[in-house]
Parts: structure tokens; sequence; C-alpha cells
């Protein structure tokens, strides 16, 4: 094999154990989201409490991007990655030897510290999973790292909602056999034990992946592109409203005023997000961007974020006229992912290709800690606004977020295009 043949295959190799990784650890986050969601709720929490259990979590999700990526340019992809999942594993433990016993406050904070790590650990894998891929792909080979982009964040999804199904699953499953508090603990602790196999696997990356020689000033985290900025600032409103809605509202309305089980809502939740990972995973395909040329440009995620407006503004207008919410939930929730799903692979291929590739960590960080605010937004105000106004209000204030996504997409430029052909760095 010539030198450049073996530096490509070392490459891929690395990046299908980032990957694999990644896997594993997104279906811990799906479970831990539902685990967490319906136990609580379960025990008399309101949405507004529920939605504070999550806080910490995304908070903690925006630091860790704005500070990941510059760690991760410091230090190798390998140690953000792995600590990542070393994270979730004491999150996990934590979770596991909760006294139940303690007053409603002392649960919330130990919830809350338990999710922050949580959410620490979410944002250092992903960061590093999708920094990754630009050390495989230059981004002047603009059609292909579309589709390697929409394959990874297509499957990480799809693999979320095989979280939620195996949440819900080990919740009823451990609770019906040993009752619901000794189940959520067990639960807990047969997913920190799958994750330590998981995090065994590090010893075979390289520690340097990632790693860029030169000293990065601290300042360099607030020095981005307009292009980089501009897209962070769609994608916060984007996230945002798919959140609002998404998060705790859904869930607690499917099961209070549906009246469906834990399993249900889990399942159901879990087919939605894995068909919108499907819809991801083949969005270069259905979109016409798999061909040389023929990549995704700033017109593109202009015209979806706007169809996209229309989308929760029709469930909500559905709900008002009184049709069978089931109906209304099912078919709306169909049209949201697929149009969701087109915005969201743009998006991540828009990211990469704005970037080179000494900044592709610290611009990935950057833009997935604007990712992690618009999630922010989106769980506090799906338990207030559920609270006081109910899915219909969360719907009518999904509407508006997108309506300002679109707005800010509509200064985006198209990328720079370079030659196209295939470059792997040794080094790398």
């Amino acid at each position: 094999m010539t030198p450049a043949s073996t530096a490509q295959s070392a490459a891929i190799r690395n990046y299908a154990l980032v990957t694999a990784a990644y896997w594993g650890f997104t279906i811990t986050d799906g479970a831990i989201r539902m685990l967490v969601l319906l136990h609580f709720h379960k025990l008399g929490f309101t949405p507004i409490q529920i939605a504070t259990l999550f806080l910490f979590y995304e908070i903690f999700g925006v630091i860790t991007n704005f500070l990941g990526g510059w760690i991760g340019s410091l230090f190798g992809l390998r140690l953000t990655l792995y600590g990542g999942i070393a994270l979730q594993i004491f999150g996990l433990v934590m979770l596991g030897v909760l006294n139940m016993q303690w007053p409603i406050w002392g649960q919330v904070t130990y919830v809350m510290v338990a999710q922050a790590l949580a959410g620490i650990a979410k944002d250092l894998t992903k960061m590093s999973s999708k920094s990754a891929i630009r050390l495989v792909v230059p981004k002047e080979a603009e059609s292909r790292l579309f589709r390697w982009v929409a394959m990874l964040t297509g499957s990480k999804n799809a693999l979320k909602g095989v979280g939620f199904f195996v949440g819900a699953a080990l919740l009823q499953g451990f609770g019906e056999l040993y009752g619901e508090i000794t189940g959520f603990r067990i639960a807990n602790f047969v997913q920190a034990g799958a994750l330590a196999l998981i995090f065994c696997s590090g010893i075979l990356l390289p520690a340097d992946m990632g790693k860029i020689k030169a000293k990065i000033p601290f300042k360099q985290l607030f020095s981005k592109s307009k292009e980089i900025n501009i897209l962070s600032a769609a994608r916060f409103f984007l996230f945002g409203s798919r959140d609002v809605w998404f998060v705790v509202a859904l869930p607690v309305f499917l099961y209070d005023s549906l009246g469906w089980t834990f399993m249900q809502v889990g399942t159901y939740m879990a087919t939605w997000v894995i068909g919108y990972g499907i819809v991801q995973f083949l969005a270069p395909q259905l979109l016409g961007s798999n061909r040389p040329g023929r990549a995704p440009k700033a017109r593109t995620i202009q015209i979806w974020t706007f169809v996209l407006t229309g989308v929760p503004a029709i469930i909500a207008t559905a709900f008002m006229a009184g049709l069978a919410p089931e109906l209304v939930i099912t078919g709306g929730l169909i049209l949201f992912g697929i149009v969701f799903a087109f915005n969201s692979a743009v998006h991540s291929y828009l990211v990469l290709a704005y970037t080179e590739d000494n900044d592709v960590a610290l611009n990935v960080g950057f833009y997935y800690m604007a990712n992690s605010g618009g999630r922010l937004l989106g769980t506090v105000t799906s338990g207030l606004i559920f609270q006081f106004y109910g899915l219909e209000g969360c719907l009518w204030f999904s509407t508006i977020l997108i309506l300002l996504a679109g707005i800010f997409s509509l200064k985006l430029p198209d990328p720079n295009k370079g030659p196209v052909e295939w470059v792997v760095k040794p080094g790398d």
C-alpha cells in the first residue's frame, strides 16, 4: 500500500471508532432523557419541575460546546470523546444511587447535578465526532462531505430514538419486576455497565487525533467568521423551536391527556426520532445533492426553514379546530420530522463547509454551543408554556422561533468552493 492509501485507511478506521463510540453513547443519552422524564412525572412532578431537572443538562451543554472545541484542539479529540463517555458513566451511577427519601428540593438538585454531567458528556462526544469527519473528508469535496455528515447525524438521531425506547422499556420492565424505585436504579446501572465496555475502545485511537500544534489564545473562541455567527444564530432558534413542544410538553400530553403508558409514550417518540434520523440519513438523495457540484447552498436552508415555519402553525390550528388529537399529533409529527430533518442535515453540512481545517474543532464547538442554547430555551419554555397554555401554546411559540431562524438564514452566503479531491493528512 502507498503511504497515502495507508493514511486514508487509518483515518477511516479512526472515524469508524469515533462513530461507533458516539452511537453507543447516543443510545444511553436518549434512554436517560426518557427515564428521568417518565419516572419523575410518575412521582408527581409538574411539567415545570420536570423541565427544571433538565436545566443544568442544557446550561452545561452550552458551556461545554464553548470550551470543548478549544480543549479538543489543544489536547486531541480522543480526550474529549472518551472524557465525555466517562462523565456519562459517572452521571448514570449518580442517578442509580439517588435516595428517594430525600425532600423534593434535594432530589431535584441531585438530579440536576447528574444531568449537568450528562449535558457535558453529550456535547463533548458530539463535538468530537462532528469534528472528526473534517479530518477524513475535506470541505472541497462538497457532495461527499454532505453525504458523510448526513450519515453520521441521521444515524445518531435514529439511535437516540432507540434510546427513548430502551429507557422506557428498562423503566417499565425492571419496575414491574422489582418496583418503581429499584427498577429505576437498575436501569441506570445497566446502562453504565454497557458504556464502560465502549470506554475501553478508546485505547485504539491516536491520542493526538484532531490536535493542532499551534497555541490557541483563549480570545480566539470569540473570533468567528460572519458565516459561522449567522448560521449559529439560525441554529439557536431552529432547535429551540423543536424542543419547546417536543421535550416536555409532548410526552406529558401523551401520558396525561391521551392516557398512554410509559411504553406507549417511549415507543411512539422513539419511532418518530428513528424516522427523523432516517430522513436525515437520506437527505442528500432526497434533496438531489448526492452528486458532485450539487451540494446545498444558502438558498437551500432558506427555503426549507420557511417551509418549516408553517408546520407547527398547522398543527396548532388543527388542535384548535377540535380534530382528533391522535391524528393531529401523528400527522403533524411526520410532516414536522421530514422538513426539520432536511433543515438539520443542511445545517450540519454548512458549518463544516464554512470551516477551515485548523478551525474545525473551534467552529464546531461554537456552533453547537448555539445549538445547546436553543435546546435550553426550548426545554425551559416547554414546561413553562405547557403548564399555562397547553400544547397549542408551545406550537405557536415554536412557529415564532422558526420564523426568526428563517430571517437569520436570509443573510447566509454560499460556501466557498475549491478543487474537489480527497485529502488525508498522515498526521491525522
